[in-house]
Parts: C-alpha cells; structure tokens; sequence
C-alpha cells in the first residue's frame, strides 16, 4: 500500500494485518510520521510529535510480533493524545503559556490504557487553552485548521484530534468531552467521534473531579475503530472516584452485529429541542438521516423532549470551574489568557455561592426531565451541530437568522449530555453545498454506551462515511 492507502486503513484491520504479519508497525508508524511532516505545518493538529520514541516503540512492537509475543487490542497502532493529558516524557502544554515549555513526569489514566494495550503515543494534539471554548487556537502558535476547509475551525476542543483522524494522521485520537469537545471537532471535520457515559473512562489527573462533567473518548474514521480504543481505554480505576465500578462490555464484537439490537427500538428525532437555532441545510441533512431508523427496525417519531433550556445552568458550571481553577494565574498574568477565557474567568467570578449551587440543584432537575424522557425512548436522534465549520477566526454572530453571542448558544445538542452524563455519538450524514461535513447525534439511556455503538455502526453500514477523504488528503 502507498503512505495514504496506509494512513486510512481503519486500525482494525491494521491490528489484523498485524497478527497475521502482513504489516509490520515499523511501515505504519513510518507512514504517519511521514504524513504528520507533511501536512502538519497546513493543520496544526500536533503540538508535539514523538518521532523518536514512536519510531522505538515501533520495532519492539515488530520484534514481539516476530516472537509471537504480540500482546493488546492496540498492539502496534499509533495513537494520537490530547495534550489536555500528560504523558511521559512528552510535552504537556494544555494549550496554556504557562506550560509552553512543560515535559510531563507521569502518564495519564488513559495514556497508561493506550499503551498497556500495546498502543505507540504518536505525539499529543493541538487543543484550546485549558479546553475552553469550541475552536482550536491558543496564545501558542497557530490555529488547528479543518482539513476539509483550510479557513475554517477544526472544532474544538479536541479539535487536533479530530483535524488529524480526518487528514490521515493517525487511524485512533483520544478526545476529551466536557461541554461537547469530542463531538464538535468530530461533526465539523467528518469523523466518527463517541462521549461514552460518564464514568466510563477514567479522567485523571483531574483538577476538578467532583464536576462530574468531563468524558475522554474516542476520535476515530470508522466505528469500530471507536470500539476498540474504547475497550482499551475503559474500565474502573480507584483514582478516579467518579468511574464505572465495572468492567465494560465487549464493545468490539456488539458493533459486528448492529442491526439484531435495533429492531424494535423506540427512538426519537428531536430537529431542535423547541429553542435552537438550526441552519435550514443542516436541519435537512440530519432530519434524512434520523429517518433512515426507520429502515433498521426502528419506530422514529419526532419530538420536542418538552425539557427546560440547561443553557444558563450549563453556562454558570463553566464559567465557576475556570474562574477556580484559573483566577489565581489570570490575576497575575492577564496577557497569557485570550479574551474568551478572560470573560468566561470573568464572568464566573461574578457568580455567587448561592447562585452556583441553585444551577447545580437546577442540573439535578434537568436531569430527573431527561430521565422521565428516556423512559419512552430508547435513543434520541439530533442534529450534532447546527451549522457547519465557521471561520477559523472568529465564531459566528448569527445561526439560521438568530444572534449567538455566547459559545452556548451553538453548543445546544451537546452539552446537555454532559450534564447528564449520558453516551453520544457523533455520526457523519452529508455536506452541505460548500462540501463542509454535517453530523447526526445519537444519544442513549443511561449506561448504554453499547447500544448507542451499535446504532451508529448500523447507520455506518447503511451510509458509509469512511471512504471521504478531505482535499488535503491528496496531498
């Protein structure tokens, strides 16, 4: 295969390939570093690449295979992690000027997984200051750039992750979901991108563990990809108080076999919650794609979920944890911090105690009208996104006509899961006329992170996305 056939072979049959010795590690990790020169300095999906230590890792891996020895689901595959979770001897910026120049000194939770799995850390990707906000630039260089688009956003904030996936760079990401940062940069560059239930995955180091709000997951072209890091990364882990306390289910054989568990299912298509603004080409690709349930045994039926809007309860959280956990630097360094980030620090400063704990006895009643509505639906269908990638400059002022002053105001189907923690995935289902890809959301009941796998890898057969390759992949 050339270097581009090999960079998006789907990493399940890369793994295969290299049971069977029929691919050596040394060729795949080659092929992406070689990618990741070229077309990094167009994307900016890196901030540090471990050329040495892959190209190391990769002949050991080689050699185990040689011997027999070959060990993990991931063995051999490179695996990108975002830089908002150290690893070892590779540079931990958090997007911040603050740690410009840090060297991690531990693995994380899920950089341990990847590479107990036998997974090879490829670099660490580009992601916003601290995570904040829904685009993929920071105060350390330039933006992360949508391979579909050059002038427009990635997504954010796992948007090197996904920016990545997209152009080739590396078959599996690791993404972080606290307000819907692995399904934005997911829907806007055209990959597959899965928020498993909260818990699922362990997050750790976490600074803010008791927000109960932040997911990792999976950044990948092709479902059952997703399925295998996932299986990699998830499990209980006492660091972390808030994970599952067991062990998760076999995520790769229930993606094989979708369709058995759908038939029947009642589910839901919700085209804008009653109060998001929806851009009408989106409304109309994911509305097409929610129908295609139908298809697969499913009785849709569209719905407006009757919930009261959790923006302000969502919005008040976000601003509190970064006014916590940054206010302290902010004040003594104002110039490290981008205007965004300045006002959410600002803005959370302003919040009283009592104001913050009314929107967490508000979070705690929106959930309760999450769980009477999943009592009748087994999934719900959304639109990811309401619109597509907007400038890499600025966000947009106005969805569908409606102003959108506040980042949360184009945050209205993802964020609410993370308020409840429940699975959701974001699904390729078209372009719209300037060829920018357009995501469905399948959300799920409590704890059913399988099914909603299965849902997405049932849609995959029915529309394949993996074969789209962006401009950029040509190059």
């Amino acid at each position: 295969m050339s270097t581009t056939e090999l960079c998006f072979t789907p990493a399940s049959e890369l793994a295969a390939a290299i049971r069977r010795r029929q691919v050596s590690p040394v060729e795949i990790v080659e092929a992406v570093l070689t990618r990741i020169e070229a077309l990094n300095p167009h994307l900016n999906a890196f901030l540090a690449v471990d050329a040495e230590g892959a190209r190391a890792a990769a002949r050991a891996a080689e050699a185990a295979v040689m011997r027999g020895e070959a060990r993990g689901l991931l063995h051999g595959l490179p695996v990108s992690i975002k830089d908002l979770e150290p690893s070892q001897g590779l540079r931990c910026t958090y997007g911040s000027k603050f740690f410009e120049h840090a060297i991690a000194e531990t693995d994380g939770a899920v950089t341990e997984r990847v590479k107990a799995a036998g997974g090879i850390v490829i670099g660490k990707t580009n992601t916003p200051h601290y995570g904040h906000k829904d685009m993929c630039d920071n105060l350390l260089g330039p933006p992360c750039r949508n391979p579909w688009q050059l002038e427009r956003t990635s997504g954010a904030s796992s948007g090197g992750a996904a920016a990545a996936v997209a152009a080739g760079l590396g078959p599996l990401a690791h993404g972080s979901d606290g307000a819907g940062s692995i399904r934005i940069p997911s829907a806007l560059c055209g990959v597959f991108g899965f928020k498993p239930s909260f818990g699922r995955v362990p997050y750790w180091p976490n600074q803010d563990i008791w927000a109960a709000r932040s997911h990792n997951g999976p950044i990948t072209r092709t479902v059952a990809d997703a399925a295998l890091l996932l299986q990699a990364m998830a499990g209980p882990d006492a660091r972390d108080p808030t994970t599952i306390d067991q062990m998760p289910e076999d995520y790769v054989a229930a993606v094989a076999q979708p369709l058995e568990a759908l038939r029947g299912l009642r589910v839901a298509w919700s085209e804008d919650f009653g109060y998001a603004p929806v851009d009408p080409e989106v409304r109309r690709l994911t509305k097409a794609a929610a129908e295609r349930f139908a298809a697969f045994g499913c009785q849709v039926e569209a719905v407006d979920p009757g919930w009261d809007d959790p923006r302000e309860i969502a919005a008040t959280a976000w601003y509190v944890s970064y006014a916590a956990r940054l206010g302290d630097r902010y004040a003594q360094q104002p110039d490290w911090f981008e205007p965004s980030l300045a006002q959410m620090i600002e803005a959370g400063q302003r919040v009283s105690g009592v104001e913050h704990g009314r929107a967490l006895l508000a979070r705690t009643a929106f959930y309760q009208q999450a769980l009477r509505f999943f009592t009748t639906y087994d999934l719900l269908l959304t639109p990811q996104m309401p619109l597509a990638a907007w400038s890499v400059e600025q966000g947009p002022s106005t969805i569908a006509g409606q102003p959108t002053p506040s980042m949360f105001d184009r945050l209205n189907f993802t964020f609410p899961f993370n308020l409840t923690g429940q699975s959701a995935a974001s699904v390729p289902c078209g372009f719209t006329h300037e060829g920018l890809p357009v995501a469905l959301q399948i959300v799920g009941r409590w704890h059913a992170d399988t099914l909603v796998l299965q849902a997405a890898a049932a849609f995959e057969q029915a529309a394949p996305w993996a074969q789209m390759y962006p401009p950029l992949a040509a190059a």
